[in-house]
C-alpha cells in the first residue's frame, strides 16, 4: 500500500523526495489501513460474550455515538453520530459493545444507508431484540469539499426493525428521546 501512495503521490506532480512527504506514504498507509479495520475484525471476537440475561422489557438507547467512515465513491471521510435503541428480549448487550458494533461496520468503504442498516441488523441478530431503532446524521467531505460544496449539510438516514418499526409509539418515543435538548 505504501509503494501506492508513492505512486499517487507522483501522479498528482509531487517530488516524493521533499522534506515533507517522505514519509507521507508509509503514515497514509497505516491511516488507510486503520480506517478499514473493519474488513480485518471478528464480531465474535468484539462481543466477547457480553451479552447477558436480563427482564429488562423497556427502551434502551445510546446516543450520539461519534461515527467516522469512508465514502466509497470517493475515498473521502464522512462523520457524524449514531444513535441506537432497541427493545431488549430478555437479553442485553454490554453498553460498550453498542459502540463497538458502530465502528466495526464504520471502519469499512460505505454508504451511509448500507452502514444503517448494518448496524441494526447487527444488533437485532446478536440481542434477538423484538425491536431496533438505529439514526445516523452525518457530514460528507465529498459533498462539502468537492461538487456541490455544500458545508451545512447533513445527511439523516433511519432503520427501524421489529417493534421499532410496526409500533408507532415505540417508534416515536424512541424519536422523542433521541432528540437533541
Amino acid at each position: 500500500m505504501q509503494e501506492l501512495f508513492t505512486k499517487l503521490l507522483k501522479e498528482i506532480g509531487e517530488d516524493v523526495t521533499r522534506e515533507g512527504l517522505i514519509d507521507t506514504p508509509e503514515r497514509a498507509a497505516n491511516a488507510f489501513r486503520y480506517l478499514t479495520t473493519g474488513y480485518h475484525e471478528n464480531l465474535d471476537d468484539i462481543i466477547n460474550g457480553a451479552l447477558f440475561d436480563s427482564e429488562m422489557s423497556e427502551m434502551v438507547i445510546v446516543k450520539d455515538i461519534e461515527l467516522y467512515s469512508m465514502c466509497e465513491h470517493h475515498l473521502l471521510p464522512f462523520l457524524g453520530k449514531c444513535h441506537v435503541g432497541y427493545l431488549p428480549n430478555k437479553k442485553v448487550i454490554g453498553l460498550s459493545k453498542i459502540a463497538r458494533i458502530v465502528d466495526f461496520f464504520s471502519r469499512r468503504l460505505q454508504i451511509q444507508e448500507r452502514l444503517t442498516t448494518e448496524i441494526a441488523q447487527c444488533i437485532e441478530t446478536i440481542t434477538e431484540a423484538k425491536g431496533v431503532a438505529v439514526v445516523i446524521e452525518a457530514r460528507h467531505l465529498c459533498m462539502m469539499m468537492r461538487g456541490v460544496e455544500k458545508q451545512n449539510s447533513v445527511m439523516t438516514t433511519s432503520v427501524m426493525l421489529g417493534e421499532l418499526r410496526h409500533n408507532q409509539s415505540s417508534r416515536m418515543e424512541f424519536l422523542q428521546l433521541i432528540k437533541n435538548n
